[in-house]
């Protein structure tokens, strides 16, 4: 009993060791940005491909996964950037691109939910993206 105490103590704190790592890895960049929400149907994205991104990606509900638009590509929310939503638990991944027509904006998905997603509406939120601590130092000089 008191080995595999032992031995299951052991894997949490080296498996939680490796977490921490992740995360020193990482600058936590805030950006006020306006969001809405979107669903993989047709009328919302492509008629041909509407569970396809922009960058390829295959939609599968349950994901947690944004669009960003182009601008903020050129401020590190690249495809898979990890992204906090100060409104939602979890890290988001950045799996889309939006409409060249929108500036300072993310599209959060929301499964084929269409009612949640209207009635999530457009809001201003705080959101945080990582960017790996040798990369923030050179997108802070752009």
């Amino acid at each position: 009993m008191r080995t595999t105490l032992c031995i299951c103590i052991c894997c949490l704190l080296f498996g939680c060791k490796e977490e921490v790592k992740d995360i020193v890895r990482y600058d936590w960049i805030p950006l006020e940005v306006t969001a809405t929400a979107y669903n993989s149907t047709p009328a919302q994205t492509s008629y041909e491909h509407p569970k396809i991104t922009a960058w390829g990606d295959s939609i599968t509900p349950g994901v947690k996964w944004i669009a960003v638009s182009r601008d903020l590509l050129r401020k590190g929310l690249r495809h898979n950037t990890m992204v906090k939503i100060d409104t939602f638990k979890g890290i988001y991944l950045v799996k889309d691109k939006m409409n060249k027509r929108w500036t300072n904006r993310i599209d959060i998905y929301m499964d084929e939910d269409v009612k949640k997603a209207r009635e999530w509406g457009r809001r201003k939120v705080q959101i945080k993206y990582a960017v790996k601590r040798d990369t923030a130092k050179n997108l802070a000089k752009e």
